[in-house]
């Protein structure tokens, strides 16, 4: 009998172990699933090669980008393949809740400055909720500061202005390789003669290839839908590759795009790959957390 009730006690211990196991399982995956688990580092910086990336700067974070296009290489030995020439956009951006990010800047063609915002609508995430894609909203307002080619004209200060939204859908599909669609549209207040257009639609893909943890290689295309600004201008071809190093970002690219902000390489790319209208050129991010420590770039 002693040993009938040591069994059925060793019996009972036993199912008690594995039923504790089994709720314990269930209440981590349950804690899980309550928890988002939000994907990060879709792309390295806040730009693929010309075009907006779908990340903002971090909470807190002001990020100084300094970007420049040399001159196109087809121009040969006498501007040293494009070193002579070139132009420059300097800007900054900030990060709130890793949800906004905002931002200025100011390039050398046109005298462009350039302000928008970018918000995260979405976020790619497992666990509480599976959304398989990040989806951010980009608006940007450019003002053209070009003194006016008839001065004594009636010159209307909006005749200056144009904008850019922009729907930027990613999805990082893997450690290593990442991808963007952006639909675009361009509205400039001003344009040279009626047959131009004021409203331009493009869309924009993009991705990423991750090498190594530090290395990747990234290329993007803006098909512009049919149209007047088709006819007169190219899409705008990227390829190049971020470097991340000691809080920068470094991007080296050739583009047939010499501007940098969403109306130029849009709908005012002139270069042609197949003429030798390269651009070489690179962007550089450099992060300044202003109100956390220890705080890695994605």
């Amino acid at each position: 009998m002693k040993k009938i009730l040591l069994l059925l006690n060793l019996f009972l211990i036993y199912c008690i172990s594995v039923y504790s196991q089994d709720l314990d399982q269930i209440l981590n995956n349950m804690s899980d699933a309550k928890t988002p688990d939000y994907v990060n580092g879709t792309f390295k910086g806040t730009t693929i090669v010309n075009g907006q990336s779908s990340e903002i700067p971090g909470h807190l974070d002001l990020q100084f980008n300094i970007s420049h296009r040399f001159g196109a290489v087809n121009q040969g030995i006498y501007t040293l393949f494009g070193i002579d020439q070139g132009t420059t956009r300097l800007g900054f951006e900030y990060g709130i809740k890793d949800i906004v990010g905002l931002s200025i800047g100011r390039s050398t063609f046109e005298k462009t400055y350039d302000g928008s915002v970018k918000i995260k609508v979405l976020r790619q995430q497992t666990g509480l909720k599976n959304i398989p894609v990040t989806v951010s909203v980009y608006q940007a307002v450019f003002i053209k500061t070009l003194k006016w080619e008839e001065p004594d004209r009636d010159n209307l200060f909006s005749s200056r202005l144009s904008y850019a939204t922009q729907v930027l859908i990613s999805r990082k599909f893997n450690r290593n390789l990442s991808f963007q669609l952006s639909p675009s549209f361009i509205h400039k207040n001003l344009v040279p003669t009626p047959e131009d257009q004021n409203n331009i639609f493009s869309v924009g893909f993009g991705g990423r290839y991750k090498l190594t943890r530090k290395f990747s290689i990234n290329g993007e295309y803006y098909w512009l839908l049919p149209g007047k600004t088709a006819d007169d201008y190219a899409n705008s071809l990227g390829l190049g590759f971020d470097i991340e190093a000691a809080g920068h970002v470094f991007q080296i690219m050739a583009t047939n795009s010499q501007l940098m902000f969403a109306r130029g390489y849009i709908t005012g790319t002139e270069g042609k790959w197949s003429d030798g209208d390269i651009f070489f050129g690179f962007n550089i991010y450099r992060v300044f957390p202003t109100g956390r420590k220890n705080k890695n770039i994605k």
